[in-house]
């Protein structure tokens, strides 16, 4: 009894070996005593693993993983993308977009005094004032900001005449155009002062003005913006009409000599 014992585990360690070794998904064994045909059979058919599956387990985990990587570097961009020139912008502060823009919102202010800022990511004079810029800007609700970026809009500024920044243009209603001039941080009190000159309440007689004629005239003629302009028409002065003698001088009657009319013409003059 003992040696069958012993021969029977020796041939179940063997059939073990042969198919780690193969990787067979089948036993192949020869019929045996003792049922080892039958237990071999159901290790066949039950395979000795766990309902778990690893796959599927390391598939939610990248799953997480990817999905806390987005929400980390949208939170990221979202932290990134604010650029000075957009932080601690008022309700009455804009961006222009286009030379269209900038007509149209002059147009749109009506009496309302309109302060356009020129400015450039780059210009350091422009960042260090832009806290001042939101700060007046908060305590000048009635005051239109517009801000125009040189370097997406270096065409429109060539043709409005600005080359220096940060650089500041008012307008009014009917007045158009009441003061231009570049300030820094160190003389924002002309700003200042511009600010508190302009900004009183006050009704303009006649339609906005905005920008001025030359200035939409030259926009027009600028090939790389999308403006279009028609010019008004000025009406010419007919030129009077030049008399043939001059009133003033005496007319010499036709008796008087040659000598004397020459006298009087003279003596005229």
């Amino acid at each position: 009894m003992a040696e069958v014992i012993s021969r029977t585990s020796l041939f179940f360690r063997a059939a073990c070996v042969n198919h780690h070794r193969h990787h067979a998904d089948d036993f192949s064994v020869s019929p045996v005593s003792f049922g080892l045909k039958k237990s071999f059979s159901s290790l066949k058919q039950k395979p000795l693993r766990s309902d778990f599956s690893g796959k599927q387990i390391l598939e939610t985990f990248n799953r997480s993983f990817r999905s806390s990587s987005v929400t980390a570097q949208s939170t990221l961009r979202i932290g990134t993308a604010q650029k000075w020139w957009e932080k601690g912008l008022q309700e009455n502060m804009g961006e222009i977009s286009s030379a269209q823009d900038l007509v149209d919102s002059l147009a749109d202010a009506g009496d309302k005094l309109v302060v356009v800022d020129f400015f450039s990511p780059g210009c350091g004079g422009c960042k260090a004032l832009h806290p001042k810029m939101c700060q007046l800007a908060e305590q000048s609700p009635d005051v239109q900001f517009l801000q125009v970026n040189y370097e997406e809009h270096k065409s429109m500024c060539y043709s409005l005449g600005v080359h220096v920044l940060p650089f500041f243009r008012f307008y009014r209603g009917a007045q158009g155009r009441v003061c231009s001039f570049s300030c820094t941080n160190a003389t924002i009190k002309k700003f200042r002062d511009a600010l508190a000159k302009h900004s009183p309440d006050r009704c303009s007689l006649g339609p906005t003005k905005g920008l001025e004629e030359k200035e939409l005239v030259a926009l027009a003629a600028n090939k790389e913006l999308n403006f279009s302009y028609t010019p008004k028409v000025v009406p010419v002065e007919k030129e009077a009409a030049i008399p043939t003698s001059n009133p003033a001088l005496p007319v010499p009657h036709p008796s008087m000599s040659g000598s004397e009319e020459k006298t009087l013409v003279s003596a005229g003059r």
